[in-house]
Formats: C-alpha cells, sequence, structure tokens
C-alpha cells in the first residue's frame, strides 16, 4: 500500500507527506458501514474534491474528512431503496 500511495501520489502531483492514509480509510470504514458499501469510495472522492475547491492543502483535505467522517459515522437511515440511484 505504501508503494501504491507513493507511486499514485507521484503521478498526480500530490506531496505524500499530505495524505493520511488511515483517516481516508476510517471516512471509507464508516461510510461503507453506516451508509451502504459503495459509499465507500464516493465519500473519500467528494471529501477530496472539497478540499480541491477550498484551497487543496492537507488541512482543507483533513477538515473534509473530518466532515465526511462525522456525517457518515452519524449516518442512521441506512439504504434508501424508495429512490432511485444517482447516476
Amino acid at each position: 500500500m505504501d508503494r501504491w500511495v507513493s507511486e499514485l501520489c507521484d503521478q498526480l502531483g500530490v506531496p505524500v507527506d499530505d495524505v493520511d492514509v488511515g483517516a481516508i480509510l476510517d471516512v471509507a470504514r464508516d461510510a461503507a458501514h453506516n451508509v451502504e458499501r459503495p459509499a465507500a469510495p464516493v465519500t473519500a472522492f467528494v471529501a477530496g474534491y472539497a478540499a480541491a475547491i477550498k484551497g487543496g492543502g492537507a488541512a482543507q483535505v483533513a477538515a473534509a474528512l473530518d466532515t465526511a467522517g462525522d456525517l457518515a459515522r452519524d449516518w442512521t437511515e441506512g439504504p434508501d431503496v424508495t429512490t432511485p440511484a444517482l447516476q
């Protein structure tokens, strides 16, 4: 995993020291368990995107992951079976 993250960061021009793999995995786990499994990568992507549009630094990433993690941990609605899936 460390080699993958290092190479991914290199290819995408992201400082590897700004990537908190543990925090990302925690948010993905909470989204997968409390929302539904496909929410994990979507949540991680949206948190990253939110951080990017707010400046993209490590502080923005941490704040976005904190917000997403809080929402996922507090989510009690479960899968939405009455509304069609977003495309």
